[in-house]
């Protein structure tokens, strides 16, 4: 059955993965707008911002990533959508498949596509005066984080994906996902903000995450960051599935 979950998976991932091999311009715009506000930041704002002795762009890029991550998984939203409304899952049920697989499909897609968006992401940052001592365990770490928050965030995207009622209700999901990270730590210090946004900023997972792959990036501890962005992802992840998974059932019963 496993082996199973997998070959049908894996052919389905081909197929997504062919879709934005036809549209590559997906993954530019997915990159193109975290780029653009990179650059905004790091040359308009960032003179203004006091990082204390981090160059601002080795601060803003954490953020900036998770941003990135969360432009990706809207079209991931817009995918499934669409093949619900054409009838492509009805046509996969009268196949000998795995029924998970078709989302699944999605997700690894959205993984593969997200990676490449953030490597651009990154090329660009470096060009901008990026520079990291970390080595090659915190790299894996900080690859680690990022991606367990793409699963997150794409499983949400198939719940929207699944219950949107339109096109733009399946993208529109990920808007408070793009404006989270400005009421974070991602742009600037929270301590500089005024106390309730404050006290909101330093409890919601952004916050967490960015945090730690700034110390990993800087060769810091990262102290108890780590453990509350791991929370966060996986509670996020297992409820995201769960709440996925109990309504593609109910969609194609």
């Amino acid at each position: 059955m496993a082996t199973h979950l997998l070959g049908d998976t894996a052919v389905l991932t081909g197929r997504s993965l062919r879709h934005i091999t036809r549209s590559p311009d997906t993954i530019i715009t997915t990159a193109l707008m975290p780029i653009a506000m990179m650059l905004l930041f790091v040359y308009v704002f960032g003179g203004a911002i006091d990082t204390g002795s981090m160059s601002y762009v080795n601060y803003l890029l954490p953020g900036i990533l998770l941003i990135t991550i969360a432009s990706g998984v809207a079209y991931t939203a817009f995918r499934l959508f669409t093949d619900l409304q054409g009838g492509i899952f009805e046509r996969f049920q009268s196949l000998p498949i795995a029924r998970s697989g078709v989302l699944w499909g999605h997700v690894l897609t959205s993984v593969v596509a997200n990676l490449i968006s953030l490597v651009i992401v990154v090329g660009v940052a470096l060009i901008m005066g990026f520079r990291t001592g970390a080595g090659v365990a915190a790299w894996l770490a900080v690859a680690g984080i990022l991606i367990l928050f793409t699963l997150a965030v794409t499983w949400l995207a198939v719940v929207a994906g699944l219950s949107a009622k339109s096109v733009d209700g399946a993208s529109a999901f990920s808007y408070p996902l793009i404006f989270l990270p400005f009421l974070s730590s991602a742009f600037v210090p929270t301590e500089t903000m005024p106390g309730p946004v404050r006290a909101f900023a330093e409890n919601q997972p952004v916050t967490s995450i960015v945090n730690t792959i700034r110390a990993l990036f800087a060769e810091q501890p990262v102290g108890s960051d780590i453990w509350i962005a791991l929370a966060w992802c996986v509670g996020l992840l297992v409820a995201a599935y769960a709440f996925a998974v109990a309504l593609y059932r109910r969609k194609i019963s």
